[in-house]
């Protein structure tokens, strides 16, 4: 009975650990989002370069939470709903590593990009960049907590994402057709909101996995 418990003590802390790590990974491209849009709000290419550099360390948090799942696996044997903890933190990790991907984007285009006038208020894409930086961390955070409504709340803003990105793209189109010239940087801001708007996607890939450790019940929404 000792020795039951004791193997069930080790299983609890090292998932305690496994999930604190995921929250530091989760912070990380949290703080990347917001460095990338600050970059392009001050044409700052040094700092839009910074975040490419970050990236580096969001991939090694992949492969140490990877490693931790898969030793979990093999070493404890959980079953049932342990079991499903950690495989659901084995296919979260591959989402929030893409939080990461997409804000490295922004940042390699803020670095490429000439130092011309905007040619239209950022007030939208900085408005999804805020909403991209909340739909990551409450995805996490449910998952963490256990949380199916914070879930379900990610899910339901994702709608607020698209609608902000349709509202950029048709903005964009009426720069473009103002001045031909607008072009290139109509199409580098698209991309940027595009990224965005993706992790609005990736965020609501991890809340429909925090659904399935909940339920056992993977739904695509």
């Amino acid at each position: 009975m000792e020795t039951v418990m004791s193997v069930r003590k080790i299983f609890e802390e090292e998932l305690s650990h496994l999930k604190l790590e995921l929250v530091e990974m989760c912070r990380l491209t949290e703080q990347m989002i917001c460095t990338a849009i600050e970059a392009l709000e001050k044409k700052d290419r040094e700092l839009g370069k910074s975040v490419r550099d970050a990236d580096k360390r969001v991939d090694e948090y992949e492969m140490d939470i990877e490693k931790k799942c898969m030793r979990l696996l093999l070493k404890q044997q959980p079953v049932a709903k342990d079991f499903r903890e950690v495989s659901t933190a084995l296919k979260m990790i591959t989402d929030i590593e893409r939080f990461g991907d997409q804000a490295s984007d922004i940042g390699d285009i803020v670095y490429t990009m000439p130092g011309d006038k905007y040619i239209k208020k950022l007030t939208h894409i900085t408005a999804m960049g805020d909403l991209a930086v909340k739909m990551a961390r409450d995805s996490v955070n449910s998952f963490i907590c256990n949380g199916e409504k914070l879930a379900d709340e990610v899910i339901r803003t994702d709608d607020q994402m698209d609608d902000l990105f349709i509202t950029v793209k048709n903005e964009l189109i009426e720069c473009i057709k103002e001045n031909s010239q607008n072009g290139d940087q109509a199409i580098e801001l698209m991309m940027i909101a595009k990224y965005l708007e993706r992790i609005g996607d990736h965020a609501v890939n991890v809340a429909e996995w925090t659904k399935y450790n909940e339920t056992g019940v993977h739904q695509k929404f």
